[in-house]
């Protein structure tokens, strides 16, 4: 028995932490954006907003209707 002696739970920790940082690593290339990206869609995003306010300010309201009394 000149083995290295294992301790089992840790062995088990490791390989799983492993697996998740794998599987996280494919989720970065699959899903993530760079920070470029990101601040595009901010940017547009602000863009809209302020076309949407500068309309809404120019909106006309319809004038009441007369009143019958």
């Amino acid at each position: 028995m000149s083995g290295k002696i294992v301790n089992l739970r840790q062995a088990r920790k490791r390989k799983t932490r492993q697996a998740a940082e794998e599987k996280a690593a494919d989720n970065r290339l699959k899903f993530g954006r760079t920070k470029e990206q990101q601040a595009g869609d901010e940017a547009a995003s602000a863009r809209r907003d302020q076309a949407s306010e500068r309309l809404e300010r120019h909106r006309m309201e319809p004038d009441e209707p007369p009143s019958e009394t």
